[in-house]
């Protein structure tokens, strides 16, 4: 029997890509909070959908302390501006030149 307070909904699997240190922030919080990657982040982008905070203070230290530990120095200033890079020939990295986030023009 399904609860009044639960919806039903349908997931689909994605591919999205993803900074490597933000997506080991995420994870990290994710496992501390007992919850799926894909869990937390519906419930991150329910909460900006409507203009709310996501977290409470003492999720935002946690973050800020995941932050530290896997060296995550961007912040919402970086939105829009990254820039993947690519391994070229022989593992050399090499900037693509290709925005990986951001509108499309």
């Amino acid at each position: 029997m399904i609860n009044e307070s639960q919806l039903l909904i349908e997931r689909v699997q994605t591919g999205v890509r993803m900074e490597k240190r933000l997506l080991k922030v995420l994870k990290a919080l994710a496992e501390y909070h007992d919850l799926s990657l894909g869990d937390l982040l519906e419930g991150i982008v329910l909460h900006a959908f409507d203009g709310k905070t996501p977290f409470s203070a003492e999720s935002l230290k946690r973050i800020h302390d995941l932050k530290k530990f896997y060296a995550l120095d961007l912040d919402s200033s970086a939105s829009h501006r990254l820039t993947e890079i690519k391994r070229g020939p022989a593992g050399k990295k090499a900037a693509s030149g290709k925005m990986t986030t951001g509108k499309r023009k």
